[in-house]
């Protein structure tokens, strides 16, 4: 080998050891008399010393020829560091360097190669390999790694079998948006690459094994922002002979086994919230419980006061931030311009603030008493010095409106700590959503779930006031991953797809590979998929995925480093019966 130790494992019991280190040239120090080279790999990096009449010459002409990145292996002996860095894990030692041999020259890089770079996200993308020697990269990956192995240990602690499924699959016309690869062999038809493996892992119950699970790639063809690429990696689970709790509970212990062994964090047992909950106390199905500021509704003693606005809102709703009544109108306005803009999309902010004093002042004094505001103050439970903020409209907008203005909240006063964990389930979600675009229903997790037993009867009256045997384990304020329990009934499953929409030659040949399936005794089965790399980027306390995916794509769904997606040629589009656009 071309090294007898990596960067980062000599330490001063090594001292008067003779080594062979190689690596990445970190930066060369010049002193004139003397010259320090900082040599770096993965694991971390080590200080080599060369001295101007001690060390022989030609070395030293070699290394002033060195630049950033050059490729090098050395040869020495450790010896104790004079000036010791604490912050370096060979911090106490030092390479009384004896041979340098050059086993490549680089370029100098577009960046530096430091943990805080110069260069910006784009052009860092662009060359990755480079990006990628950074310690807090390397760092990211080597959490995800460490993750993996875990949550690998825990499931086969617990009888699960790690079964492959294909890539190449059949597309089908529900969730998001296939990327579709055309067969040569098949002229005119395609394969999907899979959005998840769905179907197969409930064909794996039929088949007998009942506690499959994959750390899976799975792909859709979707907008993309910070928590969301076109290909992601799922931490895909499913279990026979189950009840919701059964899953619950087994996929609980999986979380609270990785926070004790990768943070050290104990993690108690999670909370059980109702989607009507979520929606009534936070305004939002992946709540953030971190903090609390939960929702005050207010239509009983804030309307017929003749202010028209909450007078003819369906809904008016409030959160109370605390020690906040001291905030200027400067800083109100501010809150106000939040809530107005596009994206979150309300008209107005309400603000009342509950003086040290006692008093009241508010943005709508005209329409309201003081006795008024103290009603309001009394079902808020807040106290002299807090500030009460209200939105009105129409019930589904106004929640998601003031949902955004809670978590805003919350970042201004500091109360979303990424060391603090809170994580919940969210249970007892619709089955089923109403789109007004096609007038028909739509599955609101997939066509395989199953409704609640006692809700069954409703199928065919009434569809849309059904709850499904799902659930979604949130993890301050972001959804990591869901499931269900299934349908493992051909009857039932028919039905679901007929207040779907679908047809029955539709469902059949969309569906009828796993319908046919479930003549053959299917069992009570559900399960779970976890987001993977959402959950390692909330471990290092950060909310974008893409510095914990080796090789990611922008925002425009494209690896600027390969230059992917890019044409193909005319011959390969001949070959795939393909019509070449002109």
């Amino acid at each position: 080998m071309l090294r007898s130790h990596n960067n980062s494992e000599l330490r001063i019991e090594d001292v008067n050891k003779e080594i062979t280190l190689s690596g990445w040239v970190q930066r060369v120090r010049d002193k004139g008399g003397l010259i320090w080279i900082d040599l770096r790999d993965r694991y971390g990096i080590t200080q080599l010393l060369m001295e101007e009449g001690r060390t022989d010459q030609h070395l030293i002409d070699t290394a002033r020829t060195l630049g950033r990145e050059y490729v090098i292996q050395a040869k020495g002996k450790v010896i104790e560091r004079l000036s010791k860095n604490p912050k370096m894990e060979t911090g106490d030692i030092e390479i009384d360097l004896v041979e340098i041999n050059i086993l490549n020259a680089s370029k100098t890089p577009p960046f530096t190669i430091e943990d805080e770079t110069d260069g910006g996200e784009e052009l860092r993308m662009k060359y990755r390999y480079l990006d990628l020697r950074r310690k807090p990269l390397r760092e990211n990956l080597a959490l995800r790694h460490r993750m993996s192995l875990e949550t690998r240990k825990y499931l086969d602690s617990i009888g699960f079998f790690e079964i492959e499924t294909p890539y190449l699959i059949k597309s089908t016309p529900e969730g998001a948006r296939d990327f579709v690869v055309p067969s040569r062999m098949n002229e005119g038809q395609f394969y999907a690459l899979p959005q998840s493996p769905q179907t197969f892992k409930q064909l794996l119950m039929v088949a007998g094994y009942d506690r499959y699970y994959q750390l899976v790639k799975c792909f859709r063809d979707e907008d993309l922002r910070a928590d969301r690429q076109p290909e992601f990696t799922q931490i895909d689970c499913e279990m026979a002979f189950v009840e919701q709790d059964d899953i619950l509970d087994t996929f609980e212990g999986l979380v609270r086994y990785l926070f004790k062994e990768v943070l050290a964090v104990d993690i108690e047992k999670l909370p059980h919230m109702t989607y009507a909950d979520a929606m009534k106390k936070y305004g939002s199905d992946k709540p953030d419980i971190r903090f609390g500021m939960e929702f005050v509704e207010l239509n009983d003693i804030a309307q017929n006061k003749g202010f028209k606005i909450f007078d003819d809102a369906e809904l008016v709703v409030g959160i109370n931030a605390e020690t906040c009544a001291g905030y200027s109108r400067k800083e109100l306005d501010k809150l106000t311009d939040f809530v107005r803009k596009p994206q979150i999309g309300a008209k107005g902010l309400v603000y009342v603030k509950y003086n040290e004093d006692g008093s009241f002042k508010s943005s709508v004094d005209k329409f309201y008493s003081a006795e008024d505001l103290k009603t309001w103050a009394d079902k808020f439970a807040a106290k002299p010095g807090d500030l009460m903020l209200v939105l009105s409209g129409e019930t589904e907008k106004v929640r998601k409106q003031l949902s955004e203005l809670r978590l805003e909240m919350g970042n201004r006063l500091g109360l979303r700590n990424p060391d603090v964990f809170r994580p919940l389930w969210v249970i007892d979600f619709p089955l089923l959503e109403w789109d007004e675009d096609s007038g028909r229903f739509n599955a609101m997790h997939h066509p395989f779930t199953s409704p609640k037993p006692e809700h069954k009867h409703l199928l065919d009256s009434d569809p849309g006031s059904i709850n499904a045997n799902a659930y979604d384990l949130v993890i301050n304020g972001v959804e990591i991953g869901g499931g269900s329990i299934r349908i493992h009934n051909r009857e039932l499953q028919k039905k679901m797809f007929k207040v779907l929409g679908f047809s029955d030659e539709e469902a059949q040949a969309q569906f009828g590979f796993l319908m046919n399936a479930f003549e053959y005794g299917a069992p009570p089965h559900g399960g779970i998929a976890l987001g993977f790399d959402r959950l390692v980027a909330l471990f290092a306390g950060q909310d974008s995925i893409r510095d914990f995916i080796a090789f990611p794509k922008n925002n425009s769904g494209r690896d600027v480093m390969i230059d992917s997606p890019s044409p193909i040629a005319d011959e390969q589009l001949d070959e795939l019966g393909l019509k070449v656009v002109e």
